[in-house]
């Protein structure tokens, strides 16, 4: 999603040239492509998918609406085995049409876990709970904290049900560096993402994660607390921003690829 304007032949050629080797995907863009053939089409270049965006969504309290979301979140599961990632990341979903009730939603997520947890570890698929800032928790994710997503996680076994830890979610939250040594020690940290927090945010919030270096957040701090708890998979960069998406996306990766190796690597 960092550089949606690519089309998948695209961003694998520029993966190549730049020398990044995985590939966060996201549903949408896989499904248009088609998810067989973006797996052979990756899985020829050599690279790896490293996690498939996104499942989840699953607060809602209608019988109808319930089942409609553990079949989709199924089929998530599927294309993720597709695609060989071993990790689908979830986000949760927000409160229901006239809800209130933080607490009951996020009791209905776990029931769903329940469900979903055997599904992926059936096909090799481990579930990844995102919390989200909280100023998404009407409306995208009532998991705000990894300590919430760390106590929906540990009902199930660490082979089924982990968390991500995401850099703009979480930088503001005193307790995160413990969680995550929580969750390390549990086996449960299954993706580690990277975004800046820029200000002033934009309207709706939603695309205003910023390019690494230009925001708040130290990112060889994060990068220090996942290794102290014991991580070695990927780094993901995952930027939702309509002025990075208004650019030339081969310049935009080049400058990703080239803000990593400065602000993470160092």
């Amino acid at each position: 999603m960092t550089v949606k304007q690519l089309s998948m032949p695209e961003l694998v050629d520029t993966c190549l040239e730049l020398g990044v080797p995985g590939l966060g995907l996201w549903r949408e863009p896989v499904q248009s492509y088609g998810v067989e053939a973006t797996a052979k089409l990756v899985r020829d270049a050599g690279l790896n998918v490293t996690t498939l965006c996104r499942g989840g969504f699953l607060t809602a309290i209608d019988p109808d609406e319930r089942a409609a979301a553990l079949a989709d979140n199924r089929r998530a599961v599927d294309e993720a085995a597709t695609l060989g990632t071993e990790v689908l990341v979830l986000v949760s979903g927000g409160l229901p049409a006239g809800s209130k009730d933080l607490h009951g939603a996020r009791e209905r997520i776990a029931d769903a876990l329940a469900e979903l947890g055997p599904y992926a570890e059936s096909h090799g698929v481990r579930l990844a709970i995102e919390p989200l800032h909280p100023m998404y928790a009407a409306d995208r994710c009532v998991v705000s904290t990894l300590t919430q997503a760390l106590d929906l996680a540990e009902r199930f076994p660490a082979r089924q049900v982990g968390v991500t830890v995401d850099t703009y979610h979480i930088w503001w939250d005193d307790t995160a560096p413990a969680q995550i040594a929580r969750a390390g020690a549990g086996g449960r940290i299954h993706t580690f993402q990277l975004a800046d927090w820029t200000t002033p945010l934009p309207e709706g919030v939603l695309n205003g994660r910023g390019q690494i270096g230009d925001g708040s957040i130290d990112m060889r701090e994060w990068k220090a607390y996942v290794e102290a708890a014991g991580y070695t998979g990927p780094i993901e960069v995952e930027l939702f921003n309509d002025a990075l998406w208004a650019r030339d996306g081969r310049e935009v990766l080049a400058e990703t690829a080239a803000r990593f190796v400065e602000h993470v690597i160092g």
